[in-house]
C-alpha cells in the first residue's frame, strides 16, 4: 500500500525531438473500432498496433510522408502525412473480398495448424538455450540503467489550479510521449552504471555498481525500494514475465500457443539479418497478457526485436499502461545480444485515457561485451564495496564516461529543477504528506526525528476501552548505524500508562553485526502465532480491534526487556542469539485466568509468570533483495522462501525466573508463482517443548476473532481454543488473480480475484501441562484426536480495494461456542 501512493503525490520538465508523430483511431467500414491493426511508418519498421478500441500512438525522430496501416480482411491504407505532427486521425478500413474468398481472415481467434507464425515460434523454443550469453562460458559487459518518472496528462486547466500556484515555473518546458502521446513532467531520476560478470559452467553471476546518483531522493527509502521492486530484471525468452507481484504471459512462452493469436506479417532485412516480423494478441481479454509484435532471425531463430504492450483489459490495478521495448544487437555473426532494454509504466487511480498519472520509466543499455574470460571461484564470492562514499558520490566526468546512453536536454534539467523546487515552501508541504501516507511517519529534520506511526495512533479492546498511542523514532538518513524507537500509550478504562523502546547499534557494516536491546509494558493478545517474537514495539491487530467476534477478553499485561546480538556472516543467512526477561499475567483475570500451580506460595497458586530465557535463532532467507546498509533495511521484493529455526532454554532460578525447560520450533515460509494460474502461499511450522509450564508459555494454536483476514491465523477458532506444547501446522492460500472469472461473460468486466485456502493443525498436550495448569478458569485442549482443519473460498479486488473471504471450519464441531463459519476481510492497495 505505501509504495503505491509514493508515484502519485511528486511533481515536474523535458524535451524530446521526434520528426513524426501520428495518433488515432482505426475502424472498420460499419464505423467499429479494429483491434490490433499494424501500424507503421512505411518502408521502415518503426511501428505499432492499435488497442482494444482500435486507438493509436506513434512517434519517430525521423522524417516520414506516409502511415501505413494493416489488417489481414481488409485493404491495406496508405495515408499521407501532411505535416510533422498529426493528430486524433480517423482512419477507416474497407474489406479485402479477394482475401475474405480465399479464407484468410484476421482479428479473431487464429488457427494453431497450418500456421506459418507458430511454426516460427516452435524453431525459437528450440535454440532459445543456445542463443545470447548463454552460447560462452563466461561473460562480462557493462550495465547502464536510468529510470524516471513523470507527471503526465498535463493540460491548462491543471496547471491553473490553486494547487500548483507559485509552482508555475516547472510547466515552462513540456513535451508527448512517444508511446502514448500524453503530456509530461518529469519529476525524478536514478542513474546506476554497473559491470556484470558471470560464468555458464559454474551457474554464478555477480553485479558490481560502481556508481549511483538520483535526482534529490536519495535519503527516502520508500520512494527507493519502490523503483526497486518495480524494475527487476526479466527475460522475454522465459514463460512467465513477472511485474508488480503478478506472472504475465510471455508471447515467446510454450503456452503462448493456448494465449495468443500470431500472425506472420512482414519479412525484411535489419541489420543486414534476414528476419521474420510476427504480430501476436490475447485470445481472451481479462488475462495477464500482452499484444505487439517481434523480429526474429531466419536461421538462429534469436530475437532482433520485440515490443510488448499489456492490454488494457487485463486483470492489474492503478497501471494504465505498459510499454516494453527490446533491442538485439548481432555480435560475430550469429550471437545477438540485448542492446538496449525500454519500459514505461503509466500508473493512474483510473483506466480513462484522460485521467492523469504518473509515468515510470526505465531504460538499461548494455556495453562492451566480453566472453570467455575465466576467473576465480573467488572472484565470483567478493562484492564492490557498495559503502563505499565514492560509489553515491561519483563526478560529473565519471558520468560522462560511464553513460552508454546520454542524457538529452531535460533528463539533465531535472537535477536542477528538484535543487530548485527543494526552496519551495509548497512543494515542501506536498513532498511531506506524500511521505507521511507512505512511510506512516511525520519527518521532523531539524530534530532528526520522526513522529509516528499514524496509523497505530487510535485502538480500542475490552481492557483498555479506548487506547492512544503515539511514538517517535530517531532519523538522521535511510543508512543511519544506530536507532532509538519508542511509544506511549494510554487505556481510558483501565487508566494506565504504557509504554516501548528500543535502541539498535550497527557494530560492523560487512557481517551486518548488530548489538539491541528494549523493553515493553503493554496489553497484548498473545498466542496469534505459534513461532514467538520478542518484539519490544510490536503490537497485533487483535490487540487493537474495534470489532470483534465473541468476548475479546483473553488479554495478558506483559513487561518485556530483552537484548540481542545478531550477525550476518553469509547474505540472507542470519543468527541472532539473544536473551528475554518477562512478566505476564491476565489482564482480565475474572474472565481469563493464566493461574497455575505453584506449591512455593501459602495459597498454591501463582497467577503471574516471570521468565528468564535464552534464545538462538536461525533465518535463512534465500533470494530476499534488500536496499541500504544502516541498522535497519528495506525488503524490496517477496518472493523469497524464510526457513526459521528457533531454539529457546528457560533457566529457572536466575533473576527469579520460575521455570526451565527447553523450545524448539521451525517454520518454513514458501511463495510459489505458478505460471498463470497465480501464486501459492505455503507455511509449515512445528514445534516442541521439552519440560513443564504454564499456559503463558505454551503454544496457542491462533485464533481470530476479528474481522480482518490474517495469515497464518485459524479465522473459525477462538483465542487459547486449542493449546500445545507439541504441534505440526500448514497454511496453504492461493490467489488465482482473477483466472478463472475472467472466463465467465458476466464476471469478467469487475476484475475480481479469487482466492482459496485450506489449512490445518495436530498438537499435543501433556498429562504434566495440564495438571501444572489446572487452576485456570478456561478449557485446555489440544487437536490431537484427530487434525484440525478448515478451508475457505474469497474474491479479492471488489472495488480495487475490498477483499472478503468465506471461512468454514472442518470438524471440532463440538466445541463450546464453536464458530462453523466466519467471514472476514482486507482493505488495502494492490496491484
Amino acid at each position: 500500500m505505501n509504495r503505491l501512493l509514493l508515484p502519485f503525490l511528486l511533481l515536474f520538465n523535458m524535451i524530446v525531438l521526434a520528426q513524426s508523430k501520428v495518433g488515432g483511431t482505426v475502424f472498420d467500414e460499419e464505423g467499429e473500432p479494429v483491434a490490433f491493426a499494424n501500424v507503421i511508418f512505411k518502408n521502415s519498421t518503426e511501428g505499432t498496433t492499435t488497442d482494444e478500441n482500435g486507438n493509436f500512438y506513434l512517434e519517430s525522430d525521423n522524417t516520414y510522408e506516409y502511415l501505413e496501416i494493416s489488417f489481414m480482411g481488409f485493404n491495406t491504407q496508405d495515408i499521407p502525412l501532411t505535416s510533422k505532427v498529426n493528430y486524433n486521425m480517423k482512419i477507416s478500413l474497407s474489406e479485402n473480398t479477394e482475401q475474405l474468398k480465399e479464407v484468410i481472415v484476421f482479428g479473431g481467434k487464429q488457427s494453431k495448424k497450418n500456421n506459418p507464425a507458430i511454426d516460427i515460434l516452435r524453431k525459437i523454443w528450440a535454440k532459445k538455450r543456445v542463443n545470447g550469453l548463454r552460447k560462452f562460458k563466461q561473460y562480462q559487459y557493462d550495465k547502464y540503467e536510468k529510470v524516471e518518472f513523470d507527471l503526465n496528462t498535463i493540460d491548462s486547466a491543471l496547471m491553473k489550479r490553486k494547487i500548483f500556484r507559485g509552482l508555475e515555473f516547472v510547466f515552462k518546458d513540456l513535451d508527448t510521449s512517444r508511446i502514448t502521446g500524453k503530456t509530461y513532467l518529469p519529476i525524478f531520476l536514478n542513474e546506476t552504471f554497473s559491470k556484470v560478470y558471470g560464468d555458464n559452467i559454474a551457474n554464478v553471476e555477480k553485479e558490481d555498481v560502481l556508481g549511483n546518483k538520483n535526482s534529490g531522493f536519495e535519503s527516502n527509502q520508500a520512494i527507493i525500494a519502490f523503483i526497486e521492486d518495480l524494475y527487476q530484471d526479466y527475460d522475454v525468452y522465459n514463460n512467465y514475465l513477472k511485474f508488480f507481484d503478478k506472472s504475465f504471459t510471455s508471447p515467446l512462452s510454450r503456452t503462448g500457443i493456448d494465449t495468443y493469436n500470431y500472425i506472420l506479417r512482414d519479412s525484411a532485412f535489419i541489420d543486414n539479418k534476414w528476419c521474420y516480423n510476427i504480430t501476436y494478441y490475447p485470445r481472451r481479454k481479462n488475462e495477464l497478457t500482452f499484444k505487439g509484435d517481434f523480429w526474429v532471425n531466419d536461421t538462429t531463430y534469436a530475437i532482433k526485436n520485440i515490443n510488448l504492450e499489456v492490454t488494457k483489459s487485463a486483470n492489474i490495478n492503478w497501471v494504465k499502461e505498459i510499454y516494453i521495448e527490446q533491442d538485439f544487437e548481432v555480435v560475430s555473426d550469429s550471437v545477438f545480444l540485448l542492446k538496449r532494454d525500454y519500459m514505461l509504466t503509466d500508473f493512474s487511480f483510473k483506466k480513462k485515457e484522460e485521467s492523469k498519472g504518473v509515468y515510470g520509466k526505465r531504460t538499461t543499455v548494455y556495453g562492451d561485451y566480453q566472453f570467455d574470460i575465466a576467473k576465480p571461484k573467488e572472484f565470483y564470492k567478493t562484492k564492490s564495496n557498495e559503502f563505499d562514499p565514492l560509489v553515491l558520490n561519483r563526478d560529473s566526468i565519471f558520468w560522462q564516461n560511464s553513460r552508454l546512453e546520454s542524457l538529452n536536454k531535460d533528463e539533465k534539467g531535472i537535477y536542477k529543477l528538484l535543487d530548485t523546487l527543494k526552496t519551495v515552501p509548497k512543494f515542501k508541504s506536498f513532498y511531506n504528506i506524500a511521505s507521511i501516507l507512505g512511510s506512516g511517519y511525520i519527518e521532523i529534520d531539524k530534530w532528526n526525528l520522526d513522529i509516528g506511526d499514524v496509523y497505530s495512533v487510535f485502538g480500542y479492546n475490552d481492557a483498555e476501552g479506548i487506547r492512544l498511542r503515539g511514538g517517535a523514532r530517531t532519523y538522521f538518513g535511510q543508512n543511519d548505524p544506530w536507532r532509538l524507537e519508542g511509544y506511549v500509550a494510554y487505556g481510558f478504562m483501565d487508566k494506565k500508562a504504557k509504554h516501548g523502546f528500543s535502541a539498535k547499534w550497527l557494530l560492523d557494516k560487512k557481517s551486518r553485526l548488530i548489538i539491541s536491546g528494549g523493553n515493553r509494558r503493554d496489553v497484548e493478545q498473545l498466542g496469534l502465532s505459534l513461532t514467538s517474537t520478542n518484539d519490544v514495539l510490536g503490537r497485533s491487530i487483535a490487540s487493537s480491534s474495534v470489532f470483534t467476534v465473541g468476548s475479546n477478553d483473553r488479554l495478558s499485561n506483559i513487561n518485556l526487556s530483552t537484548f540481542n546480538l545478531e550477525i550476518e556472516p553469509i547474505t540472507n543467512f542470519k543468527v541472532r542469539v539473544g536473551s528475554s526477561l518477562r512478566t505476564i499475567s491476565s489482564a482480565l483475570p475474572d474472565a481469563f485466568s493464566l493461574d497455575y500451580i505453584d506449591p512455593e506460595l501459602p495459597t498454591g497458586i501463582s497467577s503471574e509468570v516471570k521468565q528468564f530465557d535464552v534464545n538462538t535463532m536461525i533465518v535463512y532467507t534465500p533470494g530476499k533483495r534488500t536496499i541500504g546498509y544502516g541498522v535497519e533495511r528495506r525488503n524490496i521484493n517477496d518472493t523469497y522462501s524464510t526457513l526459521l529455526l528457533n531454539y529457546t532454554k528457560g533457566l529457572d532460578g536466575f533473576l527469579e525466573s520460575d521455570f526451565n525447560y527447553s523450545k524448539l520450533q521451525f517454520s518454513y515460509s514458501q511463495p510459489w508463482q505458478l505460471g498463470g494460474l497465480g501464486r501459492l502461499y505455503s507455511t509449515v511450522e512445528l514445534g516442541k517443548t521439552f519440560g513443564e509450564v504454564p499456559l503463558s508459555l505454551l503454544n496457542v494454536v491462533p485464533g481470530n476473532q476479528t474481522l480482518f483476514t490474517i495469515y497464518n491465523t485459524f479465522p473459525n477458532l477462538d483465542f487459547y481454543e486449542f493449546v500445545t506444547d507439541t504441534y505440526a501446522s500448514v497454511h496453504l492460500e492461493h490467489n488465482f488473480n482473477g483466472r478463472i472469472f475472467s472466463r465467465i461473460p458476466l464476471l469478467r468486466k469487475l476484475n475480481l480475484r479469487e482466492f482459496v485456502g485450506l489449512r490445518g493443525v495436530w498438537g499435543d498436550l501433556s498429562t504434566e501441562n495440564i495438571a501444572l495448569n489446572s487452576p485456570t478458569n478456561i478449557m485446555l485442549q489440544a487437536p490431537n484426536d484427530k487434525i484440525y482443519w478448515e478451508y475457505s473460498v474469497g474474491v479479492g479486488n471488489i472495488l480495487k480495494f475490498f477483499r472478503i473471504d468465506f471461512n468454514f471450519r472442518g470438524n471440532y464441531l463440538d466445541n463450546p461456542d464453536a464458530r462453523p463459519f466466519s467471514v472476514t476481510g482486507e482493505f488495502g492497495f494492490h496491484f
